[in-house]
């Protein structure tokens, strides 16, 4: 086994999850490639006296059972599932898909009523309110999308997903009381200019907990507040398609036009219920290592001098704002001066430009401090 599972195993064990003797925990792969990683946090899962459950997946076995489904066969699954997902008081869930286009074909109709019934109860009711964890693991497929040659990958894979998380979340401090402090903020760049409030709402530090590999710091903007325009210059893979040069404008809160390579596919998604319209997220990406986007959403929203903007659902508990939808979409806009620059005014100050912060009680979080 590579060593590199195992200490990854046991930092998603005592640092993600924090699992404790007795309790269940779900470990779930859509692919066979991390198998050697399922079996190293089951290993370290039973060394702490708790109860490792396993699912894993095909994405292509996925796609066909998707094809035939119905919302009959949809409610059934989930009422099935629902049961076993309620029971644990832990998830971490790995994807390992070899194709990250397998579901491209799948009617965007059926992908839509699975995420507004199936997510939304199994997703939305039961793992965010437990402790989870999600991450990817490093596939020839990933490897690819990264322009890497798969031992190259690898090796960045494990250096980013085992950095000083600890470090990282103490950094993240300042900022955290900055944003809970802020009103207005205001975000310009490349063909971008919004101005939204975040006035009243927790900040969220994220250093390793929920995802892997981490880094960003969270929280909502109120909910009718958004205004302007943003064009995101980073590609996102969302239901199997690939977006790109994505473009909103939004009036009180809501994306009132949208735009992208697909105009009419990206309508759709946001037509998904009431909520797809309107932004659920605001985060700042400050992991030192990754740079450059890869069309991969764990690894771009994270980005040093990045941050996203996610249309649809809120997180629930700290930093929500209260938006409801079956979609999260984490759109990302880099910032730093090879992708166009742009700045960050918190209630008219600038915070961070060109991707670093300027601000000296921020330092900190500036990416030659955080390795």
């Amino acid at each position: 086994m590579d060593q590199r599972n195992v200490q990854l195993a046991k930092n998603l064990i005592h640092h993600s999850v924090k699992l404790q003797k007795g309790e269940k925990v779900q470990i779930t792969s859509n692919g066979f490639d991390a198998v050697e990683l399922v079996n190293a946090l089951v290993r370290e899962a039973y060394a702490v006296g708790a109860i490792p459950f396993v699912r894993i997946g095909n994405p292509a076995t996925t796609r066909e059972l998707m094809l035939g489904m119905t919302e009959e066969i949809i409610n059934l699954r989930t009422e099935i599932d629902f049961h076993q997902a309620n029971a644990m008081d832990a998830f971490i869930s790995i994807s390992a898909s070899s194709n990250t286009a397998e579901m491209s074909d799948v009617p965007i109709e059926i992908l839509r009523m699975n995420g507004m019934i199936y997510g939304k109860k199994i997703g939305q009711e039961i793992v965010l309110t437990r402790k989870w964890v999600g991450l990817n693991y490093p596939t020839p497929n990933l490897a690819q999308a990264a322009n890497k040659s798969h031992d190259a990958f690898k090796d960045f894979y494990y250096k980013v997903c085992t950095l000083d998380y600890k470090k990282m979340d103490k950094a993240m401090d300042a900022m955290k009381e900055l944003m809970e402090r802020t009103d207005k903020v205001r975000i310009t760049g490349v063909d971008t200019d919004l101005t939204f409030s975040i006035k009243g709402l927790k900040a969220v530090k994220c250093a390793g907990e929920y995802n892997i590999p981490d880094g960003e710091i969270f929280t909502s903007p109120i909910k009718d507040s958004v205004n302007g325009y943003i064009t995101y210059n980073t590609p996102s893979n969302y239901q199997g398609f690939t977006y790109e040069n994505v473009r909103f404008e939004f009036e009180n809160g809501k994306i009132v036009k949208a735009t992208a390579n697909n105009t009419e596919k990206i309508n759709k998604v946001l037509d998904a219920d009431e909520g797809a319209r309107y932004i659920g997220e605001f985060a700042l990406g400050v992991n030192p290592y990754i740079e450059t986007p890869m069309n991969d959403t764990l690894f771009d929203e994270k980005i040093k001098g990045s941050f996203h903007f996610t249309p649809g659902m809120s997180y629930p508990g700290d930093g929500c704002n209260g938006n409801v939808s079956a979609v999260h979409w984490d759109l990302v806009f880099i910032q730093t001066k090879e992708f166009g620059g742009g700045e960050i005014y918190f209630d008219d100050v600038l915070v961070r430009k060109d991707g670093r912060f300027v601000l000296p009680e921020l330092d900190s979080l500036n990416p030659e401090n955080l390795v």
